[in-house]
């Protein structure tokens, strides 16, 4: 009798995101980076094109965090040691108020962590393990320094530990803090860049039984002369992201290329979770890819609703669908490289393949 692997699928999705409004802060900050009066307001007419509405930060002043103001002051600009002082403290408990949403936690056997706004030792990994009681022989995975499709490759990743090992009861979290990490600079470029992230968690249940939404197959690319386009910077002061503004052009037609638009857009699916990086990207993927005009409707609302949350992004739209119970879909989210990650989903029923 020939034994078939499990069909991974995510049972449960939950997400948070902080309680500090960043919008007016950055607007008020941005413009007081840029000297010129010109300037300044084709930055604003810019930055009201974003398609956000609102985006949310641990910078929030209360219970003695620093407010995103004070953060950021231009007689103390913040040091990447300073930073990660906030990311230690600040990650795990975003962390856990998202995995507190997914319920019953009983009989986990494996995490996995994705994060790119932070370090820490001991690991992200195992001060959550800790904190939520984890048996100390769970085995634990940390997805680092990936960019905003780390949320796929988390998922993914889950995905293979469950057909692998069909107990397999895997939590899955991707937690960004991308506001640790505005720089100083009068560049519109940059600051528009900077305009579209923000913070949010989210965490997932990944295992082989019981209703939700089934992993399927993966997709990886790397575009050809993109290196340049996206980059993610160490610094002494943080974490410099370099977001080129010919990605989204560069974009639009390498997902129109003949090998690659029936991988992501195969007939018969009708939804698609993309990576909300920004209104621009979101466009050039429908463009790209040749989507009705109302496919991206999910991504377009977490993108108003929370900004660009890098890795967490994808898990929030996903969330979004989970109530329709799409039968088929992609899920695809763009980040350094310039690189594409993706994963076929569709929902499953209890215990169906």
């Amino acid at each position: 009798m020939v034994s078939h692997p499990p069909k991974p699928r995510i049972t449960a999705l939950a997400s948070a995101v902080p309680a500090g409004q960043i919008e007016s802060v950055f607007h008020d900050w941005a413009a007081g980076q840029i000297g010129d009066g010109r300037q300044r307001t084709i930055f604003a007419r810019m930055a009201d094109r974003a398609g956000i509405s609102h985006r949310f930060s641990v910078l929030d002043g209360r219970e003695g965090r620093p407010t995103a103001a004070d953060f950021y002051a231009s007689d103390h600009f913040p040091t990447t040691a300073t930073r990660m002082a906030v990311f230690a403290t600040e990650a795990p408990r975003l962390a856990l108020d998202a995995i507190e949403g997914l319920g019953d936690l009983g009989g986990i056997t494996h995490l996995v962590v994705a994060s790119c706004t932070g370090f820490m030792a001991p690991g992200l990994d195992q001060v959550i393990a800790r904190r939520l009681g984890l048996a100390p022989d769970v085995e634990r995975v940390s997805i680092g320094f990936m960019g905003c499709y780390a949320g796929i490759t988390a998922l993914r990743t889950a995905g293979h530990i469950v057909r692998s090992q069909r107990q397999a009861r895997v939590l899955v979290v991707a937690v960004e803090l991308c506001t640790l990490h505005l720089q100083q600079t009068d560049s519109l470029e940059g600051l528009l860049a900077m305009r579209q992230f923000a913070d949010g968690a989210a965490a997932a249940l990944v295992c082989a039984e019981g209703p939700g939404l089934g992993l399927g197959a993966g997709i990886s690319r790397v575009l050809e002369d993109s290196a340049d386009l996206i980059t993610w910077t160490l610094g002494d002061t943080g974490f410099a992201m370099h977001l080129s503004g010919a990605v989204p052009a560069l974009l639009a037609n390498a997902l129109d290329d003949a090998n690659l638009a029936p991988i992501l857009a195969p007939d018969g699916v009708t939804s698609f979770a993309v990576h909300p990086g920004g209104r621009s990207i979101l466009d050039a993927v429908e463009r790209g890819l040749r989507l009705e005009a109302d496919s991206l409707i999910v991504s377009r609302s977490v993108l108003e609703r929370y900004g660009n949350m890098s890795s967490a992004s994808v898990m929030f739209v996903l969330q979004d669908m989970w109530d329709q119970q799409p039968p088929d879909g992609v899920a695809i989210a763009f980040g350094p490289g310039l690189a594409l990650e993706g994963v076929r989903f569709g929902w499953n029923a209890a215990n169906a393949g």
